[in-house]
């Protein structure tokens, strides 16, 4: 009699083991749709911004300063911002953002 009421909870347990797995799949799934999968499109975009630069474009650094790119230097993967007349800051490239829809620079 107490064989078989460990059997059935053994089975028991079992069935439990495998929703547990479908549940942990499935929370990595809407884990994986809603946050990790977004957040590197956008490391993507930011990164091809980076690598399409060009002398003249307006941008904003992680720090929030805004300036024109003077010059680019490829070899030490910096960048010179020009922020106000005669004024020229190097950055190194990664602290380089694109400027948010619908913003101006009020630096020219």
């Amino acid at each position: 009699m107490y064989t078989n009421l460990i059997l059935m909870q053994a089975q028991s347990a079992g069935g439990g083991m495998t929703s547990m797995i479908v549940m942990m799949v499935a929370l990595f799934a809407i884990m994986y749709f809603f946050m990790i999968r977004p957040q590197n499109k956008k490391q993507k975009e930011i990164q091809k911004f980076r690598n399409s630069l060009s002398v003249g474009q307006d941008v904003v650094t992680i720090g929030g300063i805004r300036g024109t790119v003077r010059s680019i230097n490829e070899m030490d993967n910096t960048i010179t911002l020009e922020v106000s007349t005669g004024t020229k800051i190097v950055f190194e490239k990664s602290a380089i953002m694109p400027l948010g829809q619908g913003t101006e620079n009020t630096n020219k």
